[in-house]
């Protein structure tokens, strides 16, 4: 099992790597998790960053322990590599050659999202706006030349990205993709979601669980909490958060934390914001995540086009929480069964999301605890040993 990020070091991969290894183990599978060197697996040999080629280390590895397969939790730049906005088309990881060379069959699960260029030329890092700052200048008379050379090397990297994701897609023996619309946006994968399930079992009861926070409340436990949660990363869209209209009764409940990577950690000012609640617990353990899901009756999740598959909902499906969303082709899937609403990506849409939330609720709740079961652990790694085992068998 290859994943650069590992406990303890944080991250939705990380946890995600974790828990499903837990989960394989129980079947009977002997799993070696392969990881960064800040990371607690077996074999805690990669780099994050270039200090090595990774591909290098892993053939070694997998000489000297001689699996059956190889299963790598891959999203581009966990693995360290060269991302040149200059020379996009030179984009490589850390982890390529290993693909190329492997003779063992490896099984790939991607952890990317899938933007279109429009949506991605439109984020925040690459918007009109900011290329026009980033030039040096300001105006309605058209985009600077220079502005036009960063959107096309931009463009270029999207495909560069893409074309990345297609070659693992091509040298992997299976392909895991968390959801239907990520298997049609990159052309095929086997679908199993993301497992997720309370670390705190059974259930705690909602006026607990915000006692055990210390959560402050105007009204008692009566005031529902519409939760929010992540890195301070761009991405995540921590700017709707501030410009919100809540329903009566309503409080925005915030914890955020630094990032994985070094280069970006947002400043967030919340004064002013009555109606949110910010814990500033920053990067929580399972049982204290966990707890924070059961203290709060709906998730927020104003991401950006360029953001991945969001983890973070299916933890709060897991726990019974319905949400709002930016309507991405990932979240807008999950919304279809019922279990939240997705909104063009502003803060009056978001506000009328949450008003929607609310005179709908009990017929949202109802849909997730239909589906949950879908996400459990046992489940979804049962669907991954029938992989495993169909290797094994080709083997044999």
């Amino acid at each position: 099992m290859v994943s650069a990020p590992y406990p303890p070091m944080p991250g939705g991969v990380s946890r995600y790597t974790l828990n499903l290894t837990r989960a394989i183990r129980k079947l009977g599978f002997e799993v070696y998790t392969v990881c960064d060197a800040k990371g607690n697996g077996d074999f805690p040999v990669l780099s994050s960053t270039n200090q090595q080629d990774n591909s290098d280390v892993l053939l070694n590895l997998i000489d000297e322990i001689k699996p059956h397969a190889v299963h790598v939790q891959f999203e581009p730049g966990l693995f360290g590599g060269t991302f040149d906005q200059r020379h996009p088309k030179k984009l490589k990881t850390n982890i390529d050659d290993f693909y190329l060379k492997s003779k063992t069959p490896i099984v790939t699960t991607y952890h990317v999202g899938h933007p279109t260029l429009s949506q991605w030329i439109s984020s925040s890092a690459l918007s009109k706006k900011a290329l026009y700052k980033r030039s040096g200048r300001t105006g309605k008379a058209g985009i600077p030349v220079r502005a036009l050379i960063r959107m096309w090397s931009y463009s270029l990297m999207f495909y560069a990205i893409k074309n990345t994701i297609k070659e693992k897609f091509r040298l992997s023996t299976a392909n895991i993709v968390f959801s239907y619309y990520l298997s049609k946006m990159l052309g095929g994968g086997k679908v199993i979601y993301h497992g997720a399930e309370p670390a705190i079992y059974p259930p705690v009861d909602k006026a607990e669980a915000r006692k055990k926070l210390s959560i402050p409340l105007d009204n008692g436990n009566a005031q529902r909490l519409v939760l929010a949660i992540g890195y301070r990363l761009d991405s995540k869209g921590w700017d709707i958060i501030k410009k919100l209209t809540l329903p009566d009764g309503w409080k925005l409940l915030v914890n955020t934390s630094k990032g994985f990577s070094e280069a970006e950690d947002l400043v967030l000012d919340w004064e002013g914001s009555s109606y949110i609640i910010d814990l500033k617990r920053g990067f929580l353990d399972e049982e204290d995540l966990s707890m924070l899901f059961y203290a709060s009756d709906a998730i927020i999740l104003p991401y950006k086009p360029e953001a991945g598959p969001s983890g973070t909902m299916i933890d709060a499906l897991a726990h019974g929480l319905p949400f709002i969303a930016t309507d991405m082709g990932f979240f807008k899937e999950f919304s279809a069964l019922g279990m939240g609403i997705t909104v063009k990506r502003s803060p009056q849409e978001f506000s009328k999301g949450i008003r929607k939330l609310e005179q709908n609720y009990s017929n949202y709740v109802k849909a997730v605890d239909e589906f949950k079961n879908k996400i459990n652990w046992g489940i979804v790694a049962g669907e991954h040993a029938s992989i495993y085992s169909s290797i094994m068998d080709n083997k044999a």
